[in-house]
């Protein structure tokens, strides 16, 4: 069976410690979304699992590329970083466990939530992290639970 095209294919540089555009690549994600007709409820998900994937690498990271594929029953999102990667993953998933510094948690970030999040709202998630290197995380997301 040949490969489905994306109908939408979008790719994004995100900045590290850009705050003042943070979240918009994710709200551009959104209205394409809603756009293409997906059900509010599964845009919700994608969204939130977007949004999170972006503030890490805007809280953490030096720059990040984000990409996202929409096809007809599903959504794949990538977000590939340079930073200083996760040393430890299990404890990172755990709710609460932040490693963004005061500055960041006063501004109303870095709660330790956002690896947490991304799970819940993934079908699949699948992270590659590298000491030093960076972190790769990969989303999708289908329409239909059967795909999953």
């Amino acid at each position: 069976m040949p490969e489905e095209h994306p109908l939408i294919e979008m790719e994004r540089e995100i900045a590290g410690g850009d705050f003042q555009r943070a979240g918009d690549v994710s709200s551009e994600l959104k209205n394409i979304l809603q756009r293409a007709g997906f059900p509010p409820a599964f845009n919700r998900r994608v969204v939130i699992a977007s949004y999170e994937a972006e503030m890490n690498v805007v809280i953490h990271a030096y720059r990040g590329v984000f990409r996202a594929r929409v096809y007809s029953d599903r959504v794949h999102v990538e977000i590939d970083d340079q930073g200083p990667g996760i040393p430890d993953l299990e404890l990172a998933f755990q709710e609460g466990y932040s490693t963004a510094p005061p500055h960041i948690r006063e501004m109303g970030f870095g709660a330790g939530y956002g690896l947490s999040n991304m799970k819940k709202c993934s079908d699949v998630l699948v992270i590659d992290t590298r000491v030093q290197e960076g972190t790769k995380v990969v989303m999708d997301f289908f329409l239909s639970p059967s795909n999953s």
